[in-house]
C-alpha cells in the first residue's frame, strides 16, 4: 500500500496559544468509547488545548475524507504537543445539527470486481421536515446497506470485525449522527481522536450567549459580513458563502426542520416555514430552548472557539474558503479565532494498482490523466509497425506538401492562406479519425488488459472523481486492519512535521 500526498501549504505562524482548559461543563457532549480514558485524562488537564475539525454525519462514516480529517487534527496535535510541551488534543466535531440528508445518506465502495457501488437509504418524502441529523432514523433501509455490505467484503480477512463494528452503531432504531459519531469515537480512540457531539444540549447551552449576540447584531453582522466578501472577491479570492440577504447565520428548528432565520424589518423570519419572531421571542426562546437554535456554515467555528480552548481547525479547501469570510464574524463577534489549517489530503494505491501499472510500465500519473491516455497507449502499442509508419509518414507528408501550397496561396492571393490551411487541418484530422478508429477495435481485441487498466483508475479516482471524496473506509479496514489508519497517522505526523518546519514556536 503507497499513501501519496497532495501538496498543501501550512501556515507558519502561530498565535500565542489560549490559556487552555477544557470546559468540564461540556463533558457531557463527548461522545463515549472504549479506550478514552488516557485521552480524557489529557483533555482533563487545566492547561489543555485542543485541534479540532469536523464533518457532518454519514453512512457509515462518510467517505474517507472524514477520516483524513481526523487524522490530520491527531496528527497536528501531536506535532503541537511535542513543540510546546503541554497538552494538545484532537476532537472531532460531529455535525449533528447539518439537515443535509442527500449529503449523508449513502456510502461507496469497490466490488470484488473492482466495480464501484453506492448503497443509498431511502429518500425521504420530499414534504417532510429538514430534521437534523441528530434526529434523522436510519430506518430499515440500514439493514439493506449492510447486506450489501456484507456481501461485498465476503472475501476479506477482516470482514466480521468489521461489520462488528458498524453493526454495533447503525441500526434501525438509532440517527445518523449518534451511529455515525458512536462508529467514529470507536475507531479514532485508539489513534488519540475524541469525538463531540455538536449537537448537544450542553454544547448548546454554552454557546447560548454568542448566539444571543449574532441575533441581537445581526444587522451588524451581515454588514461586516458584506464587507468581508467584497474585499475577498476584489482580491480574487472566491468567499464561498452568499451574504447580504438579509439571512442570519442561525438556524432555529421548528416544524419545517432546521430553518434560516431572515431579518423582516425589526422582526425575523424562518425562511421555508415562514414563522414569524420578534427578537425578545427568539431571545426568550433561546433562554428556555437552546438546543434549538445552531449556526450555519459561518458561525459554527465561531462558536467553536467560543467554547472550546481550540487553536487551530483543520479545514478541506472548501472550508478554508469560507473560514476567510467567517474573520468578519469573528471579529464583529469579539472571539479571537483558531488558525485555519489545511488538512491532509492524499491517495491510497492498493498494490493490485501497482502491479497493473507495472504491468503496463505506467506511472500513476498516466493512469489518472484525462482521456483514458493510458488505454490508448497500450492499444496504440498493438497497432502494427506498418500502420504506424503509414501514419507517422502521412502527418508528416501533410505538413510539407500543404506547407509548400501554403506559400503558393500567400503569393498568388493571401485570401487563400486560410482556406488552404483549413483544408491541411481537416487532412490532419482525416488521419487522427483513422488511428481513433485503429485504435478503437484494438481496444475492443484487447478488452481483458482495458478493463484491468479501467479497474484500477476506478480504485484511485471512482467515478472520476478524488478518492477520497468518494471511497469509504470500511473495505480498507476489512482488507488491511487498524494498521492502514495508523499508517496515515504515521504519514500526517511527519507531513505536518515537514511543513511546520521553521515555524514559529509560541510559548
Amino acid at each position: 500500500m503507497r499513501i501519496l500526498a497532495t501538496p498543501i501549504g501550512i501556515p507558519n505562524e502561530w498565535p500565542v496559544p489560549a490559556p487552555g482548559g477544557f470546559d468540564p461543563a461540556l463533558w457531557p457532549a463527548l461522545i463515549e468509547g472504549p479506550g478514552q480514558e488516557a485521552l480524557r485524562a489529557r483533555l482533563a488537564q487545566p492547561n489543555a488545548l485542543v485541534v479540532t475539525t469536523g464533518q457532518q454525519p454519514a453512512l457509515f462514516t462518510g467517505p474517507l475524507y472524514a477520516i483524513h480529517k481526523a487524522l490530520s487534527a491527531a496528527a497536528l496535535a501531536r506535532v503541537l504537543t511535542d513543540r510546546w510541551k503541554r497538552p494538545v488534543v484532537p476532537l472531532f466535531w460531529v455535525a449533528g445539527d447539518d439537515h443535509d440528508f442527500a449529503e449523508a445518506n449513502h456510502a461507496a465502495w469497490l466490488r470484488q470486481d473492482g466495480s464501484l457501488h453506492v448503497e443509498t437509504l431511502p429518500d425521504r418524502p420530499t414534504s417532510a421536515a429538514l430534521r437534523p441529523m441528530s434526529r434523522e432514523p436510519l430506518g430499515a433501509g440500514v439493514e439493506t446497506a449492510l447486506t450489501a455490505l456484507a456481501g461485498d467484503l465476503a472475501a476479506l480477512d477482516g470482514r466480521n470485525e468489521v461489520l462488528h463494528w458498524l453493526r454495533a452503531h447503525f441500526r434501525p432504531d438509532a440517527s445518523l449522527a449518534a451511529a455515525s459519531g458512536a462508529a467514529l469515537a470507536e475507531l479514532l480512540a485508539p489513534l488519540g481522536v475524541l469525538c463531540l457531539d455538536g449537537s448537544h444540549a450542553a454544547l448548546k447551552a454554552q454557546a447560548a450567549p454568542l448566539v444571543r449576540r449574532t441575533l441581537e447584531d445581526a444587522a451588524g453582522l451581515e454588514a461586516a459580513l458584506v464587507q468581508r466578501s467584497t474585499a475577498l472577491a476584489a482580491a480574487g479570492r472566491e468567499p464561498g458563502v452568499s451574504v447580504g440577504d438579509g439571512a442570519t447565520l442561525v438556524m432555529l428548528e421548528g416544524p419545517q426542520g432546521r430553518d434560516r432565520l431572515v431579518r423582516d424589518g425589526a422582526d425575523f423570519a424562518t425562511r421555508h416555514g415562514a414563522e414569524r419572531h420578534t427578537l425578545a421571542q427568539l431571545l426568550d426562546l433561546l433562554d428556555r430552548e437552546p438546543a434549538r437554535f445552531s449556526g450555519n456554515v459561518l458561525l459554527r467555528p465561531v462558536i467553536e472557539r467560543f467554547v472550546l480552548p481550540t487553536v487551530a481547525y483543520v479545514a478541506g479547501p472548501g472550508e478554508l474558503r469560507y473560514l476567510a469570510l467567517a474573520e468578519a464574524a469573528f471579529a464583529h463577534l469579539g472571539v479571537a479565532p483558531q488558525l485555519p489549517v489545511p488538512r491532509w489530503s492524499g491517495l491510497l494505491v492498493e498494490p493490485r494498482v501497482d502491479r497493473i501499472l507495472a504491468k503496463f510500465g505506467a506511472p500513476l500519473e498516466e493512469l489518472l490523466a484525462s482521456g483514458a491516455r493510458l488505454e490508448a497507449r497500450v492499444a496504440r502499442e498493438h497497432l502494427p509497425p506498418q500502420a504506424m509508419a503509414a501514419l507517422d509518414s502521412l502527418r508528416s507528408s501533410i505538413d510539407v506538401q500543404y506547407g509548400v501550397l501554403e506559400s503558393v496561396a500567400a503569393d498568388v492571393d493571401p485570401t487563400l492562406l486560410r482556406p488552404v490551411q483549413g483544408l491541411k487541418g481537416r487532412a490532419l484530422e482525416g488521419t487522427e479519425r483513422a488511428e481513433k478508429k485503429l485504435i478503437q477495435h484494438l481496444k475492443r481485441r484487447h478488452e481483458t488488459e482495458i478493463a484491468q487498466i479501467e479497474r484500477a483508475r476506478t480504485a484511485v479516482q471512482p467515478g472520476g472523481r478524488p478518492q477520497e471524496r468518494v471511497l469509504t473506509v470500511a473495505p480498507f479496514l476489512a482488507r488491511y486492519g487498524q494498521g492502514i489508519l495508523q499508517a496515515l497517522l504515521d504519514a500526517m505526523v511527519a507531513w505536518y512535521t515537514s511543513a511546520l518546519e521553521g515555524g514559529a514556536s509560541p510559548s
